[in-house]
């Protein structure tokens, strides 16, 4: 459930409300009575959970460039692919 601030229009008083997206918005506020509006939060940040990432969770590297083979002489340059950081074609 998420939570929504709100601001009392006449006394500025701020506070949260922890509710669910289906319950009604607060009318009042709860320190004077008077209309509250409801501000518009910065959202929640992303909470990961669990012993972490595994090799497997991202995309398979490119294959290497000929030109990075062992066979190749010492003085070769790398294709124009790898100097961009592109996978060879």
């Amino acid at each position: 459930m998420p939570t929504y601030e709100y601001e009392c229009v006449e006394c500025a008083h701020r506070f949260e409300v922890f509710q669910s997206i289906k319950s009604d918005p607060v009318k009042q506020c709860a320190k004077c009575g008077a209309a509250v509006r409801r501000l518009i939060g910065s959202g929640v940040g992303v909470i990961f959970k669990g012993s972490g990432f595994y090799v497997t969770d991202y995309k398979k590297g490119a294959a290497p460039c000929a030109s990075s083979s062992k066979d190749a002489p010492a003085a070769a340059t790398a294709c124009e692919s790898c100097a961009k950081n592109e996978s060879c074609s």
